[in-house]
């Protein structure tokens, strides 16, 4: 395939005005590229153009990003939308996938960088919680919701929230007709960590008639059907951790989840499990859950709204959790979602909105992509191969001109002097 067809149907993807056209389709041609640093300068050799051009389309075109990758994932899950089908073994069909990365940066002189809790440390940065859908096996990046500091929202003018609250206005507007046509709302499961394990956000996931499956904090307030009966509505509550130290009438039993990929090893859990009532929320199953192999330490204590779902599609519904951790892995090592530099906070969200369109394009099915390219790198190497032709093709169009080999010739004997 010719660096020119690759080149029309990207344009046919991307959908921007003429005069951004430009910038637009080589600083994602730059992304898209394997590259030790996607850089400004790496995008302007690549192009020929100038990297401050590339500075002022962060800086200025936000808007344009941003509506791009939401018309990119809106298409994309369009596309997969008629031939939906649930995953083995599970009985939903849409999964939401919620979690939050950091994005390093050098100090807190940038527009909006703060200090965030991080593993075992701090690290200075931007904060960005992502939200994904994952329709038969593939993920499509939503637009990410960035973190705003108290000191960005008074330089900018805006009322600050916290990181829930925006999350909460985030699924409130999120009409997922629009990205999937009709479809039932139960077929729907969000999948998140015990850091969302927050009630107003899983109150408006089920307003909406979808389902919950998370990891809950030890502490979290949770009741036995018994209790319930029994007590008022104001008592009885005890700690998730507490409450199955105390239930010790129920037994573990043990579940095997098969491997995933090639070379991987099935892993054996062993579970408790009971209904009961989580605080604020309601009906839920309940699942204490624990490698059996190593028990220390490594207990988690699971929460899903749907009734209808046995301990072992609650694991492997969780476990489809790990595709956002992926995710996250390929945006850093492969895209450069942290090779960005600039002072002014609308540039990095701007390079991080053509980041995810990058992503959605290289899982689009790519005109000429051989079926062994699968992985993230080959893929790249393909869109490598296409710049190659382009110079080879630029070399035999110069050939062919009036005095196109004299030409040739005197411009390898410069290089060659050099």
């Amino acid at each position: 395939m010719r660096f020119y067809q690759f080149r029309d149907w990207m344009l046919q993807q991307v959908n921007v005005k003429l005069r951004v056209q430009v910038m637009c389709f080589w600083y994602m041609v730059s992304l898209m590229v394997e590259a030790r640093k996607h850089s400004l300068n790496f995008a302007a050799t690549l192009s020929g153009l100038n990297a401050s051009q590339f500075s002022k389309f962060l800086r200025n075109h936000l808007g344009i990003a941003a509506y791009t990758l939401d018309d990119l994932s809106k298409r994309q899950a369009r596309r997969l939308a008629p031939t939906l089908r649930t995953a083995a073994g599970l009985p939903w069909k849409i999964a939401i996938l919620i979690d939050a990365t950091l994005q390093g940066r050098a100090g807190l002189h940038t527009e909006n960088s703060k200090r965030f809790n991080h593993g075992h440390g701090v690290e200075i940065g931007h904060q960005w919680t992502n939200i994904v859908l994952v329709l038969n096996g593939i993920l499509i990046p939503l637009p990410p919701i960035p973190f705003y500091s108290r000191n960005y929202c008074k330089q900018q003018k805006l009322t600050y929230q916290s990181e829930h609250d925006r999350l909460v206005a985030y699924l409130t507007a999120l009409d997922l007709s629009a990205y999937l046509g009709l479809h039932r709302p139960d077929d729907v499961i969000v999948l998140m960590d015990s850091g969302y394990d927050v009630k107003k956000i899983q109150r408006i996931i089920r307003s909406k008639g979808w389902h919950f499956l998370a990891a809950l904090k030890s502490k979290r307030s949770v009741k036995s059907l018994t209790q319930h009966a029994k007590t008022t509505a104001s008592t009885g509550w005890t700690g998730i951790a507490r409450f199955f130290k105390d239930q010790r009438r129920l037994a573990w039993e043990t579940i095997e989840l098969p491997a995933t990929t090639t070379g991987q090893k099935r892993m054996e859990f062993r579970v408790r499990h009971t209904n009961g009532y989580l605080k604020g929320v309601g009906l839920v199953q309940l699942v204490c859950s624990e490698c059996k192999k190593r028990r220390n330490g490594r207990r988690k204590y699971l929460v899903c709204s749907d009734l209808r779902v046995t301990p072992t599609q609650i694991l492997r519904g969780y476990r489809l959790r790990w595709k956002i951790e992926i995710f996250h892995k390929e945006i850093k090592q492969c895209l450069g979602f942290e090779d960005v530099a600039p002072k002014y906070f609308c540039s990095v969200e701007t390079h991080v909105n053509l980041v995810y369109c990058a992503y959605i394009l290289l899982h689009m099915d790519l005109p000429g992509l051989p079926s062994e390219a699968t992985t993230m790198l080959a893929k790249q190497g393909y869109v490598a191969r296409m710049l190659e032709k382009r110079t080879l093709a630029g070399r035999l169009q110069q050939l062919t001109q009036f005095g196109g080999v004299a030409k040739m010739k005197e411009e390898l004997k410069a290089r060659l002097a050099a």
